[in-house]
């Protein structure tokens, strides 16, 4: 049974909280002051902290930095009279998991109350993916064994038992939504919805519709009621991919929800609760997105409370080796097959520096399988850093060579597509680079596929 320590300096809500929590099934403890709690602490590790910030002997707070060893194995929800976001991102960044607003919401409890979870369950699950990484080289759904993965391995671990906001930062194609597929996985949310939106992928005129849902009838093709992703992922985890991307009136938006953990559907009245964790990701500076107008400087603050770099391909060769032996070992159990690198085409992955990162080396893999006509896939069927005259050329470290005398449209063509595997795929965020308006890029996409050029 789940124990709860309620640390409340009125006795009468403490006792209120106690019977509502025990008829959930938990063991309760209360404590009106500090030294109580204390106290409380030393007699039982709880699964459950409630913390009221203001107690007749200090603040709440002041546990965390009495015993922060006391509350490792517990989800610390603090209890504040303000929902001021400065209150909260401290209590978050203090390792709070969660926060509750006086007076307490039942239903909103209740949903904390539901994905508490042991803490020996989830020391057992951590101590499985770490046995894993030494034993077969994977952490949940990441691969590598390098000293740079095993830190973010050892991040993830920390703030997957917290509900707090994530900021997820690396190149494309590194990995960034496997880092927070992994998160999910570790987390006390790991039986609910994990969703992933691109920011950059939707249109700007059908996102607020796509985060939110929308009522029948509230604009023209509305045929139906949708339920958007923040509805679809209650309970569970929301990545929002390319975060730069979203328009600045949706992230003021964004901003509130997060605050008021509800929203309207678009021609909606009725006000929807939600107990979503919400992790971010983006391919930019955060810091320079700020400075160029791309985000929102209280955005950022809301949801830079535990922020994870994931490093290039290029600054983790040591991963190399297992990354391409995962992928096909994957092709090799899809197509019934049994190919495998020879050395001579592992040396030569390993050398590669990867501007595409893990995506571009799965690509070269699943080429490189195709090639080979045999078992054997050796160092003649890798073609990455080939440049061919009818397919988007591969970047060598950001730069597209081409030779004396290729036309004017040639060079555009290439050019296009060098970006575009530079965005990994990015419209958007290409054509903002190339200087051109979407739809120009759009057409000159269309054009080549009819082969107008």
């Amino acid at each position: 049974m789940p124990h709860t320590l309620i640390v409340e300096d009125d006795p009468d809500s403490a006792d209120m909280l106690a019977e509502l929590i025990k008829s959930e099934g938990f063991s309760t403890a209360t404590a009106h002051t500090l030294s109580e709690a204390r106290q409380q602490l030393a007699l039982r590790e709880p699964d459950l902290v409630l913390l009221d910030l203001v107690l007749p002997d200090g603040n709440g707070m002041d546990l965390f930095a009495d015993r922060p060893e006391a509350f490792a194995g517990s989800e610390v929800v603090m209890i504040t009279g303000h929902a001021s976001l400065d209150t909260s991102i401290q209590a978050l960044r203090l390792g709070a998991t969660d926060y509750l607003v006086k007076p307490i919401n039942f239903r909103q409890l209740k949903h904390i109350l539901a994905r508490v979870t042991p803490h020996t369950e989830l020391q057992n699950r951590i101590a499985t993916f770490e046995k894993d990484v030494g034993e077969v080289g994977h952490f949940g759904p990441l691969w590598g064994r390098s000293r740079a993965m095993r830190e973010i391995y050892h991040q993830i671990a920390r703030v997957a038992r917290t509900s707090v906001s994530v900021l997820i930062c690396g190149q494309s194609g590194t990995g960034k939504e496997v880092v927070a597929q992994a998160i999910h996985e570790l987390s006390r949310r790991r039986s609910r919805a994990f969703l992933a939106v691109n920011c950059g992928a939707i249109s700007p005129q059908l996102i607020e519709s796509e985060m939110f849902g929308h009522e029948k009838g509230s604009f023209t093709g509305a045929a139906r009621q949708h339920q958007g992703y923040f509805e679809r992922a209650q309970g569970g985890t929301l990545l929002l991919d390319e975060i730069t991307e979203m328009p600045l009136d949706l992230q003021v938006k964004l901003l509130r929800v997060l605050e008021t953990r509800s929203f309207q559907r678009i021609g909606g009245t009725e006000s929807i609760e939600i107990d979503v964790r919400i992790i971010a990701a983006t391919n930019r500076d955060p810091y320079e997105a700020l400075a160029h107008g791309k985000l929102r400087e209280d955005l950022l603050y809301r949801l830079n409370v535990f922020r994870i770099d994931v490093p290039p391909l290029s600054e983790r060769r040591e991963d190399v080796e297992l990354l391409a032996q995962n992928f096909l070992d994957e092709l090799n159990i899809q197509e019934k097959a049994s190919k495998r690198l020879v050395p001579s085409a592992i040396e030569r992955l390993t050398a590669y520096d990867w501007p595409g990162n893990v995506r571009q080396l799965r690509n070269a893999v699943q080429r490189a399988f195709i090639m080979a006509e045999g078992n054997d896939i050796d160092e003649g069927c890798l073609a990455f850093d080939a440049v061919s005259s009818n397919a988007a050329p591969a970047i060598d470290a950001g730069k597209v060579t081409v030779r004396v005398g290729t036309s004017i449209a040639e060079m555009e063509r290439k050019l296009i597509f060098a970006t575009l595997e530079y965005c990994g795929g990015r419209r958007e965020q290409a054509a903002e680079l190339l200087g051109v308006s979407p739809k120009t890029l759009y057409n000159r996409l269309r054009e080549y596929d009819r082969g107008e050029t």
